[in-house]
């Protein structure tokens, strides 16, 4: 329940981020252009907190979070008094209704180069994309890879950690084959390995781009080392510490970590003998297991996390740049986050990408809770993303979408004469029923997911 909540609270906090900004962008052009405002809103229903400022533009935050929108005086939609008419959104020369209009999807792009801006001015850590192993007879073992080489690119695009890669094995889906540059291990050697994709079978519902491959991330040994013990558990009233080195349980010698996981969760609340190693001396501690529930079975339970081993000298490093190296960071971020939510949009028309991929508000809720979880640079990327998918998908060119509306006035801009309003019309229930459809799909998406 604390993490549906979590979640929640999280996705309405970057939805009001998002929507604040997409219709800001609106609002501030249209201010611009000579457009009276008549309501800047986030948010639908009942108003929670309004004001009105000197212009006459009526703020307000309303209680269902699924949105917002600026409401422009219109004849179209209200009676106009004759002295406001020059204010009138639809009086606009077509080039000012196309800035306006544009002005939403531009600013959320503009705001995912200040999100990821700010986090690399912050600094994430992250790892360099070391090859763990390689899964026997699988696509990248076809290739060649081979255990601790570092991915450099692939195709022609610099990879300088996984979520670089996965994003650009992402971008090959539907290809024949994948170009990917590697470093081999302790050598500054690199090699560029085809990989044949003709046989590709990912599927995002089951795994991920990289384990689809045959590749997998490369992680420290895990040692039979006491790291950290949990207060009032079991291990804690056995007596065990930190830097302890489990050798047998009940006599039986513990090769590594699984093992001693595996050997505890089969004797939940039972007896036991642990001999560790500590301070160079065999000690024996006596006691009993803990237990908890692992969905509808009871496994056993002692309480304690293991130490890892060393990463290799340079793989774990902090992603952070000055002031002008971010921004050509956070630009050219932005940049690839666009032309790749662009190729899957194309991807989905061609069916190489199925519909189940889309994803709706429940996947975005769980992605802001699982981001704000992890820390405020996880969180801005997370709105940079979500804020560039908004940005794309508001520039289709739907009616009702702001890419819609764009597409009437470059038609209108082109033939010198509004599109007629019965086919505007048309275009608007036709635009309503596939942003219907497309919805409810990702909302079926998404409770299959759950």
């Amino acid at each position: 329940m604390l993490d549906f909540l979590w979640s929640l609270g999280s996705f309405v906090v970057a939805l009001g981020i998002l929507v604040a900004v997409h219709e800001w962008g609106h609002f501030w052009v249209a201010r611009r252009c000579g457009v009276k405002v008549e309501r800047f809103s986030i948010g639908f229903g009942k108003a929670l907190w309004r004001r009105t400022d000197k212009l006459g533009t009526e703020y307000v935050i309303a209680a269902i979070p699924l949105g917002g929108y600026v409401k422009m005086l219109d004849e179209r939609v209200d009676d106009v008094p004759e002295q406001d008419l020059p204010h009138a959104f639809n009086r606009q020369h077509v080039l000012k209704r196309i800035a306006i209009i544009a002005a939403g999807p531009l600013t959320n792009f503009i705001f995912a180069i200040f999100a990821l801006f700010v986090m690399y001015l912050i600094g994430v850590q992250t790892i360099k994309p070391m090859l763990g192993d390689i899964k026997p007879d699988s696509i990248a073992s076809q290739a060649g890879l081979v255990q601790g080489s570092i991915i450099k690119k692939i195709g022609e695009r610099d990879t300088i950690d996984w979520q670089a890669v996965n994003l650009e094995l992402i971008s090959y889906i539907g290809n024949d084959s994948l170009p990917i540059t590697v470093s081999l291990p302790n050598s500054p050697v690199e090699q560029t390995r085809l990989l044949d994709l003709s046989t590709w079978q990912f599927n995002p519902e089951k795994d991920s781009a990289i384990d689809s491959l045959g590749l997998s991330v490369y992680r420290p040994d895990v040692l039979s080392i006491v790291g950290l013990v949990a207060e009032k558990s079991a291990a804690q009233q056995l007596g065990l510490r930190v830097g302890d080195k489990i050798q047998q349980v009940d006599g039986t010698t513990m090769l590594n970590w699984e093992q001693i996981v595996s050997y505890v969760a089969k004797r939940p609340n039972a007896d036991v003998v642990i001999t560790v190693l500590r301070d160079d001396r065999v000690v024996e501690l006596n006691g009993m297991l803990g237990s908890r529930q692992d969905g509808d079975k009871e496994i056993g339970y002692l309480g304690v996390s293991p130490t890892l081993a060393a990463w290799p000298k340079g793989v774990l490093f902090t992603h952070q740049y000055g002031p002008i190296d971010a921004v050509v960071q956070a630009s050219d971020k932005t940049w690839r986050l666009m032309t790749l939510s662009i190729e899957m949009l194309g991807k989905l028309i061609t069916g190489d990408v199925s519909v189940k991929n889309l994803s709706g508000p429940i996947s975005i809720a769980q992605g802001a809770g699982m981001s704000a979880s992890s820390g405020l640079v996880y969180f801005l990327s997370f709105l940079a993303l979500i804020s560039v998918n908004l940005g794309i998908i508001n520039l289709l060119p739907i009616p009702v979408l702001d890419g819609g509306h764009l597409l009437y006035y470059f038609i209108e801009l082109l033939r010198g004469r509004p599109v007629p309003d019965s086919v505007q019309e048309i275009g608007f229930k036709i635009g309503g029923l596939l942003l219907l459809l497309f919805m409810s799909i990702a909302i079926i998406n998404d409770i299959t997911r759950l």
